[in-house]
């Protein structure tokens, strides 16, 4: 997402945060950004769409620091760890989106539920997979159940403290529940059962619309964008080292990974912009699924 672009979906979340959603006009998002309708209508096909995109700079957010806290260290690093998981939630502190959030699900908009919905399965998809890397491959029958134990816990407790004005520390938060859950997966596998069969599971993902592009479709994107610009040496060479991984029979995450963002940045203020954006965000959800 471009600056510009990114600036008015700053200043639209404000505004969802301020008055709510539905009670926030576009025009209002235009004249506090003071921009054109079809300027706003160019970044965003709809309200909701523009919802969607805060929703996406989040996550992009999260993930790019989360990448940043464990490059060098060990996967199972415990403190790293935690504070990947406390990296999301200080961001929704900060940005209110835990107010938003409620709104939404207490409302009759089904598009924007589904939207808040798909936000929650990423972040639980993300939970599942370094709890599997964290805690050993033998648990991964009961990691997607974990995560959902975890948040379970955390949000609960955290909206007991947030409705008691209680002080607290978001690390010190995730690391007791964190060995709560520690003890609890330990006896899940000891007894055997789930409260979650898996056709609940793939129920709750087919609910979810991901977008998620398959390798193929991304090449032929990668083919489009170098065929529609002129990169320059530096950009030629991060976009290079990308699709040969991408051409790799096991694609290494750790090594495509961080090649994302210095991509992106390459391309700041140029003509491409917007397409290379497109491109790196393709590619980090399929890297989530694979």
């Amino acid at each position: 997402m471009n600056n510009r672009k990114r600036k008015v979906a700053d200043i639209a979340l404000k505004l969802f945060t301020e008055k709510g959603i539905q009670q926030t006009s576009i025009q209002e998002i235009i004249e506090k950004a003071n921009i054109s309708k079809g300027t706003f209508y160019n970044y965003f096909a709809s309200k909701n769409d523009c919802v969607a995109d805060i929703l996406e700079i989040l996550r992009y957010d999260a993930s790019q620091q989360r990448i940043a806290l464990q490059i060098g260290k060990d996967t199972q690093d415990r403190e790293v760890f935690i504070d990947q998981i406390t990296i999301l939630m200080r961001l929704n502190e900060e940005r209110n989106l835990h107010a938003l959030f409620e709104a939404i699900l207490f409302s009759n908009e089904t598009d924007l539920k589904k939207l808040v919905l798909q936000h929650r399965v990423y972040e639980l998809d993300w939970l599942t997979n370094r709890l599997i890397e964290i805690m050993g491959e033998d648990i991964r029958e009961f990691a997607f159940e974990g995560a959902i134990l975890f948040y379970g816990m955390l949000q609960h407790i955290l909206f007991t403290l947030r409705i008691t004005n209680s002080t607290y520390s978001l690390k010190h938060l995730v690391s007791v529940i964190l060995s709560y859950l520690e003890l609890i997966i330990p006896q899940m596998k000891q007894n055997g059962g789930l409260m979650l069969n898996y056709t609940a599971v793939d129920l709750l993902r087919s609910n979810v619309d991901k977008n998620i592009k398959t390798l193929p479709e991304i090449m032929e994107f990668a083919d489009k964008l170098q065929q529609n610009y002129s990169f320059n040496e530096e950009q030629q060479d991060l976009f290079d080292a990308i699709k040969s991984e991408l051409q790799r029979e096991r694609v290494r995450k750790t090594v495509l990974q961080p090649l994302l963002k210095p991509l992106q940045q390459s391309f700041t203020d140029t003509p491409a912009e917007s397409q290379v954006h497109t491109f790196t965000n393709m590619i980090w959800y399929f890297l989530k699924t694979t």
